[in-house]
């Protein structure tokens, strides 16, 4: 994220989608060169640094979605999962539900090490061979611009939101968003429900992953 944000401060603001997706993947390289044998981070993509990242280009009127992120256009709604993601809550949440039944308290499997989200790790590591293959990052190798979602937008006035995937729901205030959040937490902590994901809320804790919110006018 540090690496990524220097390098988004200093492009150019001309910057197309795929001069930012060649920069972006070179910043990170030239760390790799530092302190990681290249060789074994393109073996081994499950070690490499690795970002999702959504830029607005204001020179070029476009949104860019690298990775699992999502936002409000006006009333409309985008995201650019990850393949497999859903096969994996999927996974996680059927192993949930079976130690649910052998007599597992919820509260056992909200602790910090989670017997249920063991049970994908293999699979999401396989998955993890097609990054920048079937899906896109920014890990210092070339990402699949194919899967790189552009969104672009007239001249008319836009309100638009940006979030991660730390947020189930968003909408068009921080705040309605946290509300939806914390709801979530309280009536299905252990997101095996309506909503499904490869992580629960660990006890403790407001939310289950990562999440940035930005809300702004074009």
């Amino acid at each position: 994220m540090l690496l990524l944000s220097r390098y988004i401060r200093k492009m150019p603001a001309n910057t197309s989608c795929h001069q930012f997706c060649v920069g972006a993947t070179q910043a990170l390289r030239r760390h790799y060169l530092w302190r990681f044998p290249v060789k074994r981070m393109k073996e081994h993509p499950e070690e490499r640094l690795c970002a999702s990242v959504i830029i607005y280009s204001r020179l070029r009127r476009e949104i860019w979605m690298v990775g699992d992120c999502h936002c409000l256009v006006g009333n409309e709604y985008f995201d650019n999962p990850k393949p497999y993601e859903q096969e994996l809550a999927e996974m996680r949440v059927a192993k949930v539900r079976e130690l649910l039944a052998q007599g597992v308290s919820q509260k056992e499997l909200l602790q910090p090490h989670d017997p249920a989200r063991e049970v994908m790790i293999p699979s999401m590591l396989e998955v993890m061979q097609n990054q920048n293959v079937t899906y896109a990052v920014v890990d210092g190798f070339p990402v699949a611009e194919s899967k790189v979602r552009v969104i672009p937008l007239d001249f008319q006035s836009w309100q638009i939101v940006f979030a991660s995937d730390g947020y189930p729901k968003i909408t068009g205030t921080l705040e309605e968003t946290e509300q939806l959040l914390d709801y979530q937490r309280k009536t299905d902590p252990l997101n095996i429900g309506t909503f499904k994901a490869t992580k629960a809320f660990v006890e403790g804790n407001n939310s289950f992953d990562d999440r940035t919110y930005i809300r702004f006018e074009v």
